[in-house]
């Protein structure tokens, strides 16, 4: 009976996710992006106490407290939080958090592979946009895959200070990211459509923060672009920020961007300029600000 119960928990989270294969993601993903940003009172307000009670939102934590506060349902998805309500680690060397959320994989990059789940790897290289001079830097290099559910905070901070070298955006499905999708659906990540931002950091050179789109996630912004999707498919889309002309630089914990509506950050560093602490493990429910590793001195 031990040997069934995992294939018996698999052949469940294919069953889940095989309708996906046939939905229109980015037409569902238009509809929820016009019903989010609905003014109507009654409409908005419904659907904020009923999705604060479904997936338990606390409240209390944001600077507007009361579901009828917000002029849209999108608003009250990226609502602020108060200050002090998330502490940051305030380690000159620590990499701090980005996000609310969950550590789904973490580790090593290797022979150009980073682990989507048990048994299933995707491609460095697919990932990045296909750079392959920048996938070759990164081999052996660390990576952390952060999971944002419904219910959290759902806007993104840097996890180290930095100066922004380029933007992608990169066309794609947009499948599901919840944990049983990740099991079973090949090359995910590499799949959905996701912003790739570039940023380079005089400890540890350049790194990488990458905003994965999903079901019925399909408007990521920054704060210096404003939203980069929708519009969504057509071609690979790149902007460059030169120093001297367009610089953005921001600090560590200072906000990057958000989710209108939440998904999955991934964190790239090269070989031997990050440590993650030993405490975190896949599954493990991590809040922004805290401590995930330190730059290696």
């Amino acid at each position: 009976m031990t040997n069934k119960k995992p294939t018996l928990a698999l052949l469940i989270d294919y069953l889940k996710a095989l309708p996906q294969y046939l939905l229109p993601h980015h037409a569902l993903c238009n509809a929820m992006h016009a019903v989010a940003r609905i003014r109507n009172p009654w409409f908005k307000n419904a659907l904020i106490q009923w999705f604060s009670w479904q997936y338990g939102v606390k409240m209390h934590e944001a600077i507007v407290p009361d579901p009828g506060g917000f002029e849209h349902f999108n608003a009250f998805f990226t609502r602020a939080l108060k200050p002090g309500t998330r502490p940051v680690c305030d380690e000159p060397h620590a990499v701090i958090c980005p996000v609310d959320g969950t550590i789904s994989q973490l580790g090593r990059i290797q022979h150009g592979d980073i682990i989507q789940a048990k048994g299933r790897r995707y491609s460095l290289l697919e990932l990045i946009g296909g750079d392959q001079n920048r996938a070759a830097q990164f081999d052996q290099g660390s990576f952390m895959t952060l999971y944002l559910s419904p219910k959290d905070y759902h806007r993104i901070h840097m996890p180290l200070e930095g100066q922004l070298n380029h933007m992608l955006q990169v066309p794609g499905r947009l499948f599901s990211v919840s944990a049983a999708t990740t099991r079973v659906v090949k090359r995910l990540f590499a799949r959905n459509e996701r912003v790739v931002t570039l940023f380079e950091n005089a400890a540890v050179g350049d790194f990488y923060i990458i905003m994965v789109g999903a079901l019925f996630v399909g408007s990521i912004e920054t704060v210096w672009h404003g939203v980069v999707t929708p519009p969504h498919g057509g071609c690979l889309k790149r902007w460059d920020y030169p120093k001297a002309e367009t610089a953005v630089h921001l600090n560590k914990n200072q906000e990057l961007g958000r989710f209108n509506m939440g998904s999955t950050v991934i964190l790239l560093f090269k070989p031997g300029t990050v440590q993650w602490s030993g405490e975190w493990q896949p599954d493990t429910p991590v809040n922004m600000g805290q401590k995930l590793g330190e730059v290696i001195v």
